[in-house]
């Protein structure tokens, strides 16, 4: 019998528990061996639960206990939850996560110790939730070599483009439909600013290109700047709006960041609405795979982060290969140096966006506003050609039709 403990009983924790004692038989016949939850960490007092007798306060009594190999962190956050998966790995227990922060921060190191003590350490449910995608590149692509990878990453932010876009509603509008249905937080920033989204792809593409990428390494651009203006013009041109989280190698280097896009209509992505994540990866063998669904959510959650246990338990006497080496700065090249088409919303006249932009697309039927397609440039070229007296309102990369 396996021995598990439980960091924290919030959401994530909670289904853990949950699922692990409702879906025993079946975690048992895939592990091979009983899995068993003997303490719960929480400073606070649950006792109409049904598991009251598992919780202790003390990490101590954790830590410190042999019978427990595997460790479930459901803290959150990078102060008690480092500190704990750093000494559960030096005690030699497994340490499994859905901490994007921690991971996206500290993934380098904490690998490198659970090598160091022949642990393993696992975030499957770290990025997309419930959503399958640090295995399959981990193991099922590791033939290819990985060029791109990007996708819709946060689902608080694609349920808030998804009710403009279908029902009108402007962002407040549509960001507070979304606290009332506990799709976001009282305090939304991480998500709307993109913050959420950037930890993602930190992940995946450390995971990816073998090198720790941080977030302060990645610039971000969330959706407050998108309005009911440019999902009307992007409808009328055959795009969406998503925010995404992109990643791209450009020779030995890679370009990491995140901002809204225009996305056709026809991609797959583009269908991918509500609170469901969609993430295309790209290997240079295989072409474009791409992972859907849930991203988010209680059980979702939980069964990515159980998936992984049933992995440590499996593997308590060798490591599954998820790795990358400490990261750089000369290993990332600017985004603004990449090539794409873009949106502009603007209130200059189209003789004068003709006259700098050249051969351009118009949108139809935008009243006293300009609303037009460029030519592939870079970002900037359009800073540039902006800066001789086409103010921009709106301007977002548009994505090639993958």
């Amino acid at each position: 019998m396996i021995k598990v403990a439980v960091l924290g009983y919030g959401v994530v924790g909670s289904g853990v528990v949950q699922v692990l004692d409702k879906n025993q038989d079946r975690v048992c016949q895939n592990a091979g061996q009983r899995i068993e939850v003997k303490y719960i960490l929480d400073v606070r007092e649950f006792e109409d639960c049904p598991y009251s007798s598992l919780f202790v306060p003390d990490f101590e009594v954790i830590v410190n206990d042999s019978e427990v190999s595997v460790v479930v962190e459901a803290i959150g956050g990078v102060d008690a939850a480092l500190d704990y998966t750093r000494r559960s790995l030096e005690a030699g227990k497994s340490v499994i996560t859905s901490n994007k922060e921690l991971v996206a921060e500290h993934g380098s190191e904490l690998l490198k110790l659970a090598m160091e003590k022949d642990v393993n350490y696992l975030f499957e449910a770290s990025v997309g939730g419930g959503v399958p995608v640090i295995r399959p590149i981990a193991q099922c692509m590791t033939a290819n070599i990985v060029t791109e990878i990007y996708g819709i990453l946060n689902g608080t932010t694609n349920y808030i483009l998804t009710d403009m876009e279908r029902n009108g509603a402007d962002f407040s509008e549509a960001l507070l439909e979304a606290q009332k249905k506990g799709y976001a937080e009282s305090d939304p920033t991480a998500d709307i600013e993109g913050h959420d989204t950037c930890r993602k792809i930190c992940i995946l593409s450390s995971l990816a290109f073998g090198q720790h990428i941080y977030p302060r390494q990645v610039p971000t651009e969330g959706i407050t700047g998108v309005t009911l203006a440019d999902m009307k013009f992007a409808s009328g041109l055959g795009y969406e709006i998503k925010l995404l989280g992109r990643a791209r190698t450009v020779g030995d280097k890679a370009s990491v960041y995140v901002a809204p896009h225009l996305i056709s209509k026809h991609t797959i992505l583009a269908g991918v609405d509500d609170v469901l994540n969609g993430v295309v990866v790209r290997g240079n063998a295989v072409g474009n795979v791409v992972f859907c669904g849930a991203g988010a959510g209680k059980l979702p959650t939980a069964s990515a982060v159980i998936a992984d246990v049933i992995d440590a338990v499996k593997h308590l006497h060798a490591r599954r290969w998820v790795s990358w080496t400490e990261g750089s700065e000369e290993f990332i090249t600017s985004s603004d140096l990449l090539d794409s088409a873009w949106y502009i919303r603007t209130d200059a006249a189209r003789e004068k966006v003709e006259k700098e932009f050249g051969s351009v697309i118009f949108a139809e039927d935008t009243g006293n506003e300009t609303v037009f397609i460029t030519g592939v440039m870079n970002k900037k070229m359009i800073s540039d050609l902006l800066g001789r007296g086409v103010e921009a309102k709106s301007q977002f990369r548009i994505l090639g039709d993958h």
